[in-house]
C-alpha cells in the first residue's frame, strides 16, 4: 500500500502541478456550474490544495481532505483565496465528518490513486457524504500512465462505463465530456463527469446521514 504521507515528506510527488487542474478551471466557467449552487464543496485527496483554492477563489465554500498530515501542513502554507479549510483523515473515516456538511465534491487524483477493490467503498462514501440532489463532478483520469510507468500502482485506470456503474445505485449522470483543457500530456485521457445524488437508501443507514 503507498505511503502517501511518506511520499510527500521525500518530494515524490510528481502529481503536483503547483496549478489547479485545468478541467476544474474550465468546468467552473460554464454558466450552469452545478458546484456554483451546491453549498460548501469537499475535495478528497487534496495535496496541496490547488483545486480548493480554485474553488474558493470562484466563491465556493471548499474543504479540502487528505490523509497525508505533510501535505496538509503544505496545503496551510498557501495565501487564503477565501473561506477554504483543510482535514486530515481518511475518505472512509466518519469521524472527521461530525459537524460538517457538504452539497458537493469535486474529485481529481483520489478515484485514480485508490486501490480497484476500493472503488465500491468510494461509491459508498460519496453516498453517504451526500444528500439528494448534491452533485460528484470531477476529472476522472481514465489512462493515467506516462511510458515507462508501472500499471500495477497507482494511478491506476478506470472506463467511463465502469465508473458510472459504480455511482448507479445513488448518482445519476447529469453531463460529461471530455475537457479541452488537459495539464501537458493528459490532453484526450481524462472524463469529465458530474453526477446527482438521488434518494436512494444506503445498505445499512436507516436514513438520509446527518453529520451533527
Amino acid at each position: 500500500m503507498t505511503d502517501w504521507d511518506e511520499r510527500w515528506r521525500k518530494g515524490e510527488t510528481p502529481w503536483e502541478k503547483g496549478y489547479a487542474a485545468p478541467p476544474l478551471a474550465e468546468y467552473l466557467e460554464d454558466e450552469d456550474c452545478e458546484l456554483r449552487r451546491a453549498g460548501r464543496v469537499l475535495v478528497p485527496g487534496c495535496g496541496s490544495g490547488h483545486d480548493v483554492r480554485e474553488l474558493s477563489r470562484h466563491g465556493i465554500g471548499a474543504t479540502g481532505l487528505d490523509l497525508s498530515p505533510k501535505a496538509i501542513e503544505v496545503a496551510e502554507t498557501w495565501p487564503r483565496a477565501g473561506s477554504e479549510d483543510y482535514v486530515c483523515g481518511s475518505l472512509f473515516d466518519t469521524d472527521w465528518r461530525r459537524g460538517r456538511a457538504f452539497g458537493g465534491v469535486w474529485e481529481h487524483t483520489c478515484f485514480c490513486a485508490l486501490d480497484p477493490s476500493l472503488r465500491p467503498a468510494y461509491a459508498r462514501a460519496m453516498a453517504e457524504l451526500l444528500p439528494p440532489g448534491g452533485y460528484l463532478a470531477g476529472v476522472f483520469y481514465l489512462t493515467p500512465w506516462d511510458p515507462g510507468e508501472a500499471v500495477e500502482s497507482p494511478p491506476f485506470e478506470a472506463s467511463r462505463e465502469e465508473i458510472v456503474a459504480l455511482f448507479a445505485p445513488w448518482f445519476e449522470l447529469r453531463k460529461d465530456r471530455v475537457p479541452s483543457r488537459a495539464y501537458p500530456g493528459r490532453e484526450g485521457r481524462e472524463w469529465l463527469a458530474v453526477f446527482e445524488r438521488q434518494k436512494c437508501p444506503i445498505p445499512g443507514v436507516a436514513e438520509e446521514p446527518q453529520f451533527v
